[in-house]
């Protein structure tokens, strides 16, 4: 083993992409300009709905790509609160291509990496969306591996999506630290037997107390004092 966190060995940190590494109100936030007051509650809702249609999905055994659900829910956000702007559709999608990495990552990823862990993403966006995610950021060679659920067509929280780590890159769930702004994504995570970290950006308060993380930062800087 490389290092522990908390005395516990772990050889690989695997992250969430949407909302961990990249900020998801980047895109409206681009067109803040256009959108004024409306930019942060459609950028909320965008987000809720996309979250709510992969669970639907997964439940219902009836998989869409990461991308078709993304578009769908911007549809029904602007549809709902700002049918005025649907023009922007295009351009805000273009955006949430390229979406912005939080400023804490590339300095957070290359410590860890110098300091001998193996990094990867695990992540429900697809594969040609986390490709091009990460090259925009900058962040490419930041990651030994970049795991999307497309493989295998089921969302995270589903136990089988946490199983790709393993399956990838031959680490087991015990040996894996897991970090996610998402509190629903470190219970699943935590139950996939994972080491995990909460990054609790915005001072949140817990829930599921019977999926608890093992800590909670409030930046990636803080994922190896961990």
């Amino acid at each position: 083993m490389i290092q522990s966190i908390k005395g516990k060995p772990v050889e690989a940190i695997v992250f969430d992409a949407y909302g961990t590494i990249f900020d998801v109100h980047a895109a409206v936030m681009h067109h803040a300009s256009d959108l004024g007051t409306l930019a942060q509650p459609v950028s909320d809702l965008w987000r809720a709905k996309q979250l709510e249609y992969t669970w639907i999905r997964t439940l219902s055994g009836r998989y869409r790509s990461f991308w078709q659900l993304t578009e769908e829910a911007l549809d029904y956000a602007l549809h709902v609160l700002a049918p005025a702007h649907r023009g922007l559709r295009a351009a805000i999608l273009e955006a949430y291509r390229d979406l912005d990495a939080y400023t804490d990552a590339k300095g957070a990823l290359e410590a860890l990496r110098a300091a001998g862990f193996k990094t990867a993403i695990l992540s429900n966006g697809d594969a040609a969306m986390l490709d091009r995610a990460v090259s925009a950021s900058g962040l490419s060679g930041s990651f030994d591996a970049l795991l999307s659920v497309e493989e295998i067509q089921t969302y995270k929280t589903a136990p089988s999506a946490y199983r790709l780590v393993e399956q990838n890159m031959g680490v087991k769930p015990e040996s894996t630290a897991f970090v996610s702004s998402n509190r629903w994504d470190i219970a699943g995570a935590s139950v996939a037997g994972f080491h995990c970290l909460w990054l609790n950006r915005l001072g949140r308060p817990d829930e599921y107390a019977d999926m608890a993380p093992a800590a909670i930062i409030s930046s990636l800087n803080e994922v190896l004092g961990a």
